[in-house]
């Protein structure tokens, strides 16, 4: 996991660096059951949560945006999300772990 500025996401909902949302990979997005590739707004991951665990901490987010860089199990937090797991200066969690919730 990675962080990111948040801004207008795929869902069609504008977020800010504060808000405890996330950004799947396009591959999860794009292949999300029910998903028919028309309008990414009405994806219904839109709004789905994940919890996300690491090194003993854990914090839920909500699914908003898709992430064209980042791999299939991969996601970007915004900065205040990725503080819950880590500290900024660490960039990319490794070994992080997360589940739909």
């Amino acid at each position: 996991g990675t962080y990111y500025e948040a801004g207008l996401g795929a869902c069609g909902i504008t977020n800010t660096d504060t808000d405890y949302i996330v950004a799947v990979s396009e591959d999860l997005f794009d292949a999300y059951p029910g998903y028919d590739g028309v309008n990414p707004n009405d994806n219904p991951v839109c709004n789905k949560q994940i919890t996300a665990s690491y090194e003993g901490k854990s914090v839920t987010v909500t699914v908003t945006d898709r992430c064209t860089g980042c791999s299939t199990t991969s996601i970007d937090f915004t900065p205040t999300a990725f503080e819950q797991l880590a500290d900024l200066s660490v960039g990319r969690i490794t070994g992080m772990t997360w589940v739909w919730v």
